[in-house]
């Protein structure tokens, strides 16, 4: 089989003038349907064009495609991936919602192509056509479903996995040089008893951890294709060994086990994996935005608010006041996980409308969880090479706020009551008074014992 692991940025340089390649079905679409401006992600065509470019050479050694026309075709496909013909493909994301106008651009372009290639004028479908050879054994109906699971999954595992693995990672580093770092703990937004800070960044380390395990979990869904139903899951006009063919292709060609799917009716009339996807990446942007949000509150200030750890001045951050820095990065990741959280809610929705046989929500869906998958990537390197990476610790004000804090006489309560322990802490507080100041004055503990009980270390 011929070679398709190109890796190309999608906003590549465009080798073709725009509009040469793709046909009349294409521009009826575009023009009927420009609703957002927004066109169907390029993992998804470029997936789409993967498949064809397979499938040809399936079809040819089936005896279903001559071998030149199949060549002409797969080479077209690879010439695609390339990021070739990124202007070709013009169809809004808001169209027929089995993505029918998107396969019938890659169709028209890849039969274009094919044809040229051939030495044969453009538009005119002689010797391929776009339906009867590059289309052959297949359906819209089939082939986007499938090329939407294998573009999720393949930038689930290239671009978001690595991204937050780097988080993680430098999250946990965070958490083993802040280990010997006391400060106080906070519940309900209250002073609580101290930890260190190496803990508070090990909690972040392993919510990351957890958000690569939930989104490793939805790839075996992900992998199963419905390619070879063609129209409504029978099968009807393609070749039965077609299916299984190409998608051991598709399998050989990405490294990713792509499977045929366990009931092709499953896998076209639902996208249970596609919502599944999206509800693991809004888990994931909701852990990030509680992370974002603590390192903001924790470097508040830097006088008048908590100022525990001090973030790299990055920007600044006011129009009118000077010298004030904001946390610029904090505040792109929080943005970024609220976006995510409302994409989930289309994909959710868009799940929700598999009608009968097919779903027609599917590029609304594609649009959304890729988006997704790109904003949570973008945010979470940013994230650990712009903030974390240069997080230091304000030591002194962390020693501070422990001395000050009145949650300091939580050890008393088993040694001296706990209603006792609890008049202490509103005289302390009341009286402007540290716990260890007071119980110096009422001498309720020898010395040697007060700075042994209020001992911080002792706590953690």
């Amino acid at each position: 089989m011929s070679e398709f692991r190109v890796e190309k940025d999608s906003m590549g340089e465009v080798r073709v003038p725009s509009g040469a390649y793709y046909g009349p079905q294409t521009r009826r679409a575009a023009e009927n349907g420009p609703v957002s401006g927004v066109l169907m992600p390029l993992p998804v065509v470029y997936a789409a064009a993967m498949i064809k470019g397979l499938a040809a050479e399936v079809n040819a050694g089936l005896g279903l495609l001559p071998p030149p026309l199949a060549e002409a075709i797969s080479r077209a496909a690879r010439e695609v991936l390339e990021g070739r013909f990124d202007r070709e493909f013009i169809v809004d994301v808001f169209q027929t919602g089995s993505g029918t106008s998107t396969n019938m651009n890659v169709n028209e372009v890849l039969a274009n192509r094919a044809n040229e290639l051939l030495g044969k004028p453009l538009g005119g479908n002689v010797p391929v056509h776009p339906n009867d050879h590059v289309n052959r054994c297949q359906s819209s109906n089939d082939v986007i479903p499938s090329a939407i699971r294998i573009a999720a999954r393949r930038e689930l595992s290239e671009e978001l996995l690595p991204a937050l693995e780097g988080l993680r990672d430098a999250l946990a580093a965070k958490a083993r040089e802040f280990s010997d770092v006391l400060k106080i703990g906070r519940t309900h937004l209250q002073d609580a008893v101290p930890v260190t800070l190496g803990q508070e960044f090990s909690a972040y380390a392993s919510q990351a951890d957890h958000g690569i395990r939930r989104i490793r979990a939805t790839f075996p869904d992900l992998e199963e294709l419905p390619l070879g139903g063609t129209a409504v899951g029978t099968g009807l006009n393609a070749h039965p060994e077609f299916g299984a063919r190409t998608i051991a292709e598709i399998d050989t060609v990405t490294g990713i086990p792509f499977r045929p799917a366990e009931n092709r009716f499953e896998a076209m009339g639902a996208q249970d994996p596609l919502v599944s996807a999206s509800g693991a990446l809004k888990t994931t942007a909701a852990s990030l935005m509680k992370i974002c949000h603590d390192l903001r509150l924790l470097s508040s200030g830097p006088r008048c608010g908590i100022g525990e750890i001090d973030l790299p001045s990055l920007q600044p951050g006011s129009s009118i006041m000077p010298g004030k820095v904001n946390p610029v990065i904090l505040e792109i990741g929080i943005q970024a996980c609220a976006q995510v959280i409302g994409n989930d809610a289309a994909v959710t929705v868009g799940g929700s409308l598999g009608i009968l046989e097919l779903n027609v929500m599917l590029p609304v869906m594609a649009r959304n969880l890729l988006e997704s998958i790109g904003v949570l990537s973008a945010s979470s390197r940013l994230l650990a090479s712009r903030c974390v990476e240069g997080i230091t610790p304000n030591r002194r004000r962390c020693e501070e706020l422990i001395e000050q804090s009145l949650a300091m006489v939580t050890p008393l309560a088993v040694k001296i009551g706990y209603n006792r322990a609890a008049e202490l802490a509103h005289e302390a507080f009341h009286g402007g008074k540290t716990i260890r100041v007071l119980l110096k004055e009422r001498k309720i503990l020898s010395d040697a014992e007060i700075d042994r009980v209020l001992d911080p270390r002792t706590m953690v």
